[in-house]
């Protein structure tokens, strides 16, 4: 049996307007691709960037999901299931 996702009830942000990772940009830091928390609209880095943002908002906050913003994907993480989630169009 697939593994599901047992947040999906926590989604309330599907999409922004922000294009930067604005942990990175307080510290003159760059990233590599952008990740959402669909719970509150906070926009960070992916694990493939040095600094790890979204994954350290997940590990502050405890909301649990994340989907990329970047052009062309249509996916999400659940970091509690380990699972990904969406499509979200």
């Amino acid at each position: 049996m697939a593994a599901k996702c047992t947040h999906v009830d926590q989604i309330k942000v599907t999409s922004t307007d922000k294009h930067v990772c604005e942990d990175c940009v307080k510290m003159g830091d760059t990233w590599v691709h952008l990740r959402l928390c669909v719970e509150c609209g906070h926009v960070g880095c992916c694990d493939s960037s040095q600094n790890k943002h979204a994954t350290k908002h997940f590990r502050k906050t405890k909301h649990p999901m994340v989907r990329s913003i970047e052009p062309g994907e249509d996916w999400g993480w659940c970091y509690i299931d380990e699972v990904m989630i969406g499509p979200f169009s």
